[in-house]
């Protein structure tokens, strides 16, 4: 007997008609220049005019809004490098409740202001020796609030799966879609909503080269746990691929492509002069990738989600001009 899959296409499209008039629906940019230079239409869709500045807040928000009241009124929490972080604390504030949220102490400057100014209390933890899942659960289960994970939820899972579906809805068919690759949740929920409207697209997986936890997992047939990586892509550091998105990726992504720093940073400033937008390292990955020819068989109509643009001034002047 099969099992029935944690999240559907028509998870999806609910939680579309929930993040109405809440969430925005980002811009899809194009380039003639990136086209020239990858031989292909290239659609990126902006997470990073997302509200938070990432593609986060649409799955925290569609996790909290869908909580009984009481459990709502009692508070949510969360663990999260940074964007997640800020996500649950303005889906809080914006269904009138409180945030606790756990981020390591090494998480951006930037990332631990914005979530304290969403109004959520900041809790630290080291991430290269404590671990962050049993401290989220202990940290909730002590101060009786809801726990939204970063990406091992349906609900946040269908959530990010509208990035894909307002991409695909503005473009039409494409050939491939390339997503960025951390827990695995954007890409799974993407992957959904991708396979549901055009069964013949291709989804493809971008990580970091020491954050392969999915490329290693898929290879091996089964989750691998990797060192914490350490990487500038802050947002794809997670060291083992989601219990509820690994097996979704498993059925419905492709391929991942690696990618180093230095392509990551060549794809960061190549978005801030050609395209005229500021990413954060997580966020230039599937970028990254085109450019440097990661992608085996470019086909010819290609989009990709640009996650998110939380990177400080002077971090983003620093890699761009090193």
């Amino acid at each position: 007997m099969a099992t029935a899959p944690p999240v559907t296409f028509a998870d999806v499209q609910e939680a579309a008609a929930r993040l109405q008039g809440v969430a925005r629906r980002t811009p899809v940019l194009t380039s003639r220049t990136l086209d020239s230079l990858v031989g292909a239409e290239v659609f990126i869709k902006a997470e990073n005019f997302q509200r938070v500045g990432a593609f986060k807040f649409r799955g925290a928000y569609n996790a909290a809004a869908q909580l009984p009241p009481d459990r709502l009124a009692q508070g949510i929490a969360a663990y999260s490098s940074g964007n997640h972080a800020q996500a649950t604390a303005l889906a809080a504030r914006e269904l009138g409740t409180t945030a606790v949220i756990l981020m390591p102490e090494d998480a951006p400057r930037s990332k631990l202001a914005a979530t304290a100014g969403y109004g959520a209390e900041v809790v630290t933890y080291d991430r290269y020796t404590e671990d962050r899942i049993a401290l989220g659960h202990a940290l909730a289960e002590e101060r009786g609030l809801t726990l939204i994970p970063p990406y091992d939820h349906p609900d946040v899972i269908a959530g990010q799966g509208t990035a894909a579906l307002e991409l695909l809805e503005e473009t039409g068919p494409l050939d491939a879609l390339l997503v960025p690759v951390g827990g695995g949740g954007l890409i799974a929920g993407s992957a959904i909503a991708a396979t549901a409207l055009h069964p013949g697209i291709r989804v493809v997986g971008v990580e970091p080269e020491a954050g392969d936890d999915t490329k290693r997992s898929l290879e091996a047939g089964a989750r691998v746990t990797i060192p914490v990586p350490r990487t500038i892509a802050d947002g794809q550091a997670p060291d083992t691929p989601g219990e509820l998105t690994f097996p979704v990726n498993q059925r419905l992504v492709d391929s991942i492509a690696l990618v180093s720093d230095a392509e990551i940073v060549t794809a960061m400033r190549f978005a801030f002069e050609r395209l005229k937008i500021v990413l954060e390292p997580s966020g230039a990955t599937p970028l990254a990738a085109l450019l440097a020819g990661r992608v085996a068989r470019p086909p010819r109509r290609i989009g990709l989600i640009a996650s998110g643009g939380n990177i400080d001034t002077a971090r983003f002047a620093a890699l761009v001009s090193g």
